[in-house]
């Protein structure tokens, strides 16, 4: 359901009271976004000048770019996760598309350019904000379990769940694809340039061929499963099995010809027919890990148009994607346990504000892993996840100085029996993911995140494009030792929770101040998070905050990004009592903040990604 914002400001109670009303009052209970609280003069970000920080490494060696600025444009902008991407998505703009044009023709070449990270054979989520009505869509695209999916496909005859390369990849690793399906759901809707059109750039690049760029190039060489497999191994490996080099010109006619039949026909081209068998008998040919999908899988696969989540935040009004990604509903309860504490006057990089980000996170995700999967398999209590009462009695938990050290998911009421009896499921999200934005000249946006899974996700390559791994998002050992089912546990036809992200935000006045999402499997929804405090509470620059050293909570351990100057913060977090680690945090955040009617983008400098405008 779309959901407007009308020419009025509401009070902060009033927006509260009508989210939970009609959460209440939805048949799943997902709670509709509703219009901004009440402000006279919402804060907007605002660039403080540079942020303390160092030149850092991410998990591929890269020298990380703290310095760079900002894009800034006056009529639109698009962030993406490789230049290719980012050009083709203007060149769309300035033919006349409008932000779903542009995103589909961004995914669409991403497919080509990016496939370790997404692509038509994976899936994802996005976030729709119509400029001239102030409607907000959100649609998902998630992939879906084969039918004959069983809670026991990754395990073993002992009980045991199969080793990691026995299930993460190849065809058992594999769900049925949902990106197309989404975008063209988007472009019914929203779309203004011709379908065909928005694919003709991936189309001409694919058929010419682009240069390896050194990212790509790390991320063959990096994987251990592409030779494994003809295709994959044929497509990325030169002659003598070695990754391709960095400027490589790799073409791909097979994918130009996929979307060819896309572009002509819809998305019914790859959902039914050769396409169709094909993804399938690739997935039950896999002769070392053979999955379980048909062809009739492959067509059965519908993108869902869901309710989204949205709440407010201090004064602003805060949107994402609804379940089966927890993304939203996560991001949202833990602004909200932040509330209270006056997040505005901490040093970014302080050990009070990570211990206090960390607290939050903490109890959010107990209760995401508790009570978040496919909400046409288990309810889903978004009402009263979000319920202001609750969240109060959750944010009470948060000590200022001293760590809690774990926490337990609340007594949330449910009224389905069944799911009053499943147990939390563990995070299972693979990192390879991209992230993407749109904003046209008429002041309509996309957020948009997509995947294939782990890099390259199954390794199973199919008319061009590599089929994802998201199957195995799902609990590898589906119940607890006491026999408790697991929330996420697999099932027929069920989609795989998710940590995905895209996020808008809104003043008090309904007007867009920002777009902003991030790949990093579980850690997604903390990279999204540091974006948004940093942009709201911290008034920051798009780009500074982007680039602010990252931090994220894995369990009931703080993890703090390598090589920043967060590294001198774990001494005093241990004093408070906190378990803390050092990881390379690579995020691929993308984001657009809009200010005083100057659109300006950021990319995060650990990827590859831009931002471009007009």
């Amino acid at each position: 359901m779309d959901a407007p914002f009308m020419a009025v400001k509401w009070t902060r109670s009033a927006a509260i009271a009508l989210i939970l009303a009609l959460a209440a009052c939805a048949q799943a209970p997902q709670p509709a976004p509703q219009p901004a609280p009440d402000t006279t003069q919402a804060p907007s970000p605002t660039a403080p000048g540079p942020i303390p920080g160092s030149a850092t490494a991410d998990e591929s060696g890269f020298a990380t770019d703290t310095s760079r600025e900002s894009v800034t444009a006056q009529r639109e902008m698009v962030t993406a996760a490789n230049p290719v991407a980012a050009d083709a998505a203007l060149a769309i703009l300035r033919r006349g598309g409008n932000a779903i044009d542009a995103a589909i023709a961004a995914q669409a070449m991403l497919t080509l350019v990016e496939p370790q990270s997404s692509g038509i054979g994976g899936g994802g989520f996005l976030m729709h904000f119509n400029g001239k009505t102030g409607a907000i869509s959100a649609y998902d695209g998630r992939e879906a379990a084969p039918r004959a999916t069983t809670e026991n496909d990754f395990m073993d005859g002992t009980g045991q769940a199969l080793p990691r390369d026995r299930y993460r990849v190849g065809g058992l690793s594999a769900a049925v694809p949902g990106t197309l399906r989404l975008l063209e759901m988007a472009h019914k809707a929203h779309g203004k340039l011709p379908w065909h059109a928005l694919f003709e750039p991936a189309i001409a690049r694919a058929r010419a061929g682009f240069k390896v760029s050194p990212r790509l190039h790390r991320s063959i060489a990096d994987d251990r499963y592409l030779r494994e497999y003809a295709g994959a191994r044929a497509y990325l490996l030169d002659a003598g099995g070695a990754p391709l080099a960095v400027g490589t010109v790799l073409r791909n006619p097979a994918l130009a010809e996929t979307l060819t039949l896309v572009a002509e026909r819809g998305a019914d081209a790859f959902y039914s027919g050769t396409i169709a068998n094909d993804i399938a008998a690739a997935v039950r040919e896999d002769t070392a890990r053979p999955g379980k999908m048909t062809a009739a899988d492959v067509t059965a696969y519908k993108g869902k148009k869901r309710r989204q989540v949205c709440g407010p935040y201090r004064t602003w009004l805060v949107c994402g994607a609804a379940p089966p990604t927890a993304g939203g509903v996560t991001t949202l309860m833990t602004l909200a346990l932040l509330e209270r504490f006056d997040i505005g006057k901490l040093r970014p990089n302080s050990a009070e504000a990570v211990h206090l980000f960390a607290e939050a996170m903490r109890v959010a995700n107990a209760d995401r892993l508790r009570y978040v999967a496919d909400p046409d398999f288990v309810e889903v209590p978004l009402a009263g996840m979000l319920n202001p009462r609750y969240l109060t009695r959750r944010s009470a938990m948060i000590d200022a100085t001293t760590a809690m050290r774990h926490a337990s998911p609340g007594n949330i009421p449910v009224a389905q029996r069944r799911t009053m009896l499943l147990a939390p499921s563990e995070d299972a999200e693979s990192p390879s993911t991209t992230h993407l934005n749109v904003i046209d000249r008429d002041g309509n946006a996309v957020a948009m995140t997509a995947s294939v899974g782990g890099a390259f996700g199954s390794r199973l390559l199919v008319h061009g494009f590599f089929l994802n791994n998201h199957a195995t998002d799902f609990s590898a050992v589906p119940r607890t030792e006491s026999g408790r089912p697991k929330v996420n546990r697999a099932e027929g036809g069920k989609r795989p929770r998710s940590a995905q992200s895209p996020t808008l935000v809104f003043d008090g006045s309904g007007r867009l101040v920002l777009a902003v999402g991030s790949p990093g499997g579980p850690r997604i929804i903390a990279f999204v998070l540091k974006t948004i405090i940093a942009v709201l509470d911290w008034n920051m620059d798009i780009q500074a905050a982007i680039a602010l050293p990252n931090r994220a909570v894995d369990g009931d351990v703080i993890v703090l990004e390598r090589g920043t100057e967060l590294e001198a913060m774990m001494e005093p977090l241990r004093a408070m009592g906190h378990e803390v680690r050092l990881r390379g945090l690579t995020s691929g955040l993308h984001g657009i903040a809009i200010k005083d009617g100057v659109i300006r983008g950021g990319a995060d400098p650990r990827r590859e990604g831009v931002a471009r405008g007009d």
